[in-house]
């Protein structure tokens, strides 16, 4: 027998002996979900948009006690994402979308940035010894690439083609012509398992100007990059990129500042 008390509709089970029956809720209450951020982290870096489809972006640098709150770092840093915006990428928060939210899903050659939560990994550079910087660090050499082919092997990867079969079609020098990749830290986005076109090789790097997006990475100034590469620790940092939007939508379950 179902009875509605409150707004709230029970359930109660009655017997021939007379006996009180347990009232029960008809469904148990939802829970959320829990952060994806690692409580161990010590280091946040958020990078906000004013929505999905804008690539001038502002990062913001965050550090904490492990499991403490937030404390910011530093003033704000004008930076720029993908041309074309966010898409959900591929990394700590999942495949995609996290469950209920809306927004396009990165693709290879979309011209996006993945959105979502991503560790922060190895530092490329054209200097041999960059003073100050703790993260792993490996200077780019003429034979670095970046292999965004979803048709081979290495998709995903930065292979030397000194002992890598060169099965590609497409992949971008590491050491440029120019000073974009004077400093090119990895973005772990579609690296847990990789899967063929949904974007690849995402770096934070020097900007072309802060009216030019990006193919898909997030770039700044270069002074300001130097900066911000020797304030990274290794294994301690996590990268958050989230239009507005999304970011007051998660920001509670994710235990954002």
């Amino acid at each position: 027998m179902g009875i509605r008390c409150g707004g709230v509709f029970l359930l109660v089970a009655s017997c021939l002996c007379g006996c009180r029956a347990e009232i029960l809720p008809a469904t148990a209450p939802a829970h959320e979900a829990s952060s994806p951020i690692e409580s161990t982290k010590t280091q946040l870096v958020t990078v906000v948009a004013d929505d999905w489809n804008r690539f001038r972006t502002t990062l913001r640098r965050y550090e904490r006690s492990p499991g403490g709150p937030w404390q910011p770092v530093g003033p704000p840093i004008d930076s720029v994402i993908g041309r074309e915006g966010y898409g959900w990428g591929r990394g700590v928060h999942g495949s995609g979308a996290p469950a209920g939210r809306p927004g396009p899903i990165k693709r290879e050659g979309d011209g996006r940035s993945p959105a979502g939560v991503f560790d922060i990994g190895t530092a490329y550079g054209y200097d041999a010894t960059p003073e100050g910087v703790s993260l792993p660090y490996v200077q780019a050499t003429p034979e670095l690439r970046r292999v965004d082919d979803p048709t081979s092997r290495h998709y995903n990867r930065i292979v030397s083609t000194e002992d890598s079969y060169v099965d590609w079609k497409s992949a971008e020098h590491i050491r440029r012509q120019d000073a974009l990749y004077a400093i090119a830290i990895v973005v772990e986005h579609n690296t847990r398992e990789t899967e063929p076109g949904a974007g690849s090789c995402i770096f934070i790097h020097v900007w072309r100007g802060p009216n030019i997006g990006m193919a898909g990475c997030t770039a700044m100034p270069v002074a300001t990059l130097e900066a911000f590469t020797r304030w990274l620790q290794p294994g301690a940092s996590v990268f958050v990129a989230l239009p507005q939007s999304e970011y007051e939508a998660l920001k509670r379950s994710w235990e954002l500042p």
